[in-house]
């Protein structure tokens, strides 16, 4: 009878480690899988899992989600390494982002940051730009680099790509930001977007307005823009309101990833006048995205109107301006921060085996700024 109380998985990790040493398995060979090793030592597979974990942790083999692991370059080539105790461990997470910048996402990812930092681990960022042959790339150069654990910001809602279903079938660390797969189960965390949205229309609807103008992109099957559409035909239903479709816009593409210069702009801003000529009604305009809400109050102003005497405008988001100068739209601020840490921590979750809820969504708060007021 064996006599080493350790852990069998810190055993199992030993017994690979030292035949990579030893050149058992050369660099780029394939090691034994989970199921492999679960049979062989007869023990579960989260067993078996968790000693090539370790192995990867050590940085002498890559996992490949769907081919196995293979032992990495340079793998084993010092025979003195620290033992299983003294190992520092750092994790790696890959960050795909459609994009960043002031309006919404940096925070986002300031909070990734200091998550990372306070758990020792490091977070390598690709954009996608919104193009979903850029996401699958920025996730298979990820595994082959060998991160612990991904976060996605997906370019799209429903279209996703095979290689985020990959991930969930496989049961790789993976948590989705801003937006949901339908249909997938993954861990997502977002702004609870029906509840904001919602929150928004009914501080309009008390301001006396009944004939608001919705500027959206197209949805495209995008869960985050489909939520804020249910939530403000929701306040409306609440209210016994009629929502009227023919008022909205949702032909808005300037403001999507690689499509915000000039020309794109113009049009918008064109679009959005007419659209306001041919319905004088129109009150107050709800923007889905900050830069909308940009594009609306060009267009209102170059129509010669005043904002709010004439129209309310409302978005999402607002970045702080500099030294407090600047407009400043009423909006609805997004815990972009708190999105930020809880991914990396669920991430990390998810890496020890942990479960975590498959959906989180987070309040947004209303900030009452210089853009709206009663409606005439």
């Amino acid at each position: 009878m064996s006599t080493d109380s350790r852990p069998i998985y810190e055993r199992i990790f030993e017994t690979l480690r030292e035949e990579i040493i030893q050149r058992k398995y050369n660099v780029g060979d394939r090691v034994p899988s989970e199921k492999e090793l679960a049979d062989e030592y007869n023990v579960s597979r989260i067993t078996s899992k968790k000693a090539l974990e370790m192995l990867a942790e050590e940085r002498l083999i890559v996992r490949k989600p769907g081919r196995g692991s293979f032992v990495m370059e340079g793998g084993g080539i010092q025979s003195e390494g620290p033992s299983t105790g003294e190992r520092t461990k750092h994790t790696l997470i890959g960050l795909v982002i459609t994009d960043f910048g002031n309006t919404f996402g940096t925070e986002m990812i300031y909070g990734m940051e200091q998550a990372s930092a306070e758990h020792d681990s490091f977070l390598v960022l690709r954009r996608s730009f919104g193009v979903p042959e850029n996401e699958v790339k920025a996730i298979r150069s990820f595994l082959e680099l060998g991160v612990d654990g991904i976060i996605v910001f997906p370019a799209q809602g429903e279209f996703y790509n095979d290689e985020l279903l990959k991930l969930v079938i496989q049961q790789f660390p993976l948590v989705l930001v801003d937006r949901h797969l339908k249909g997938v189960a993954a861990a997502s965390i977002s702004t609870d977007n029906i509840t904001a949205a919602r929150t928004g229309a009914d501080y309009l609807l008390d301001l006396g307005h009944k004939q608001i103008c919705l500027l959206t992109p197209p949805p495209m099957d995008t869960t985050a823009i489909e939520d804020r559409i249910e939530g403000f035909v929701r306040a409306h239903a609440e209210r016994g309101v009629m929502v009227d479709r023919s008022l909205w816009l949702d032909e808005i593409t300037s403001t999507l990833p690689n499509s915000f210069h000039s020309p794109n702009i113009d049009k918008d801003i064109h679009m959005i006048s007419e659209h306001l000529r041919s319905n004088p009604q129109i009150t107050a305009l709800f923007a889905m995205e900050y830069n909308i809400a940009l594009l609306a109050k060009a267009a209102v102003e170059q129509m010669g109107l005043q904002i709010p005497e004439d129209i309310s405008i409302i978005c999402f988001d607002s970045p702080p301006t500099t030294l407090g100068s600047g407009y400043r739209f009423t909006h609805l601020i997004q815990a972009e921060d708190e999105i930020g840490k809880l991914a990396v921590e669920n991430v990390l979750k998810l890496k020890r085996g942990e479960k975590v809820a498959n959906k989180i969504s987070l309040d947004a708060k209303l900030i009452i700024g210089e853009s709206t007021g009663p409606s005439k």
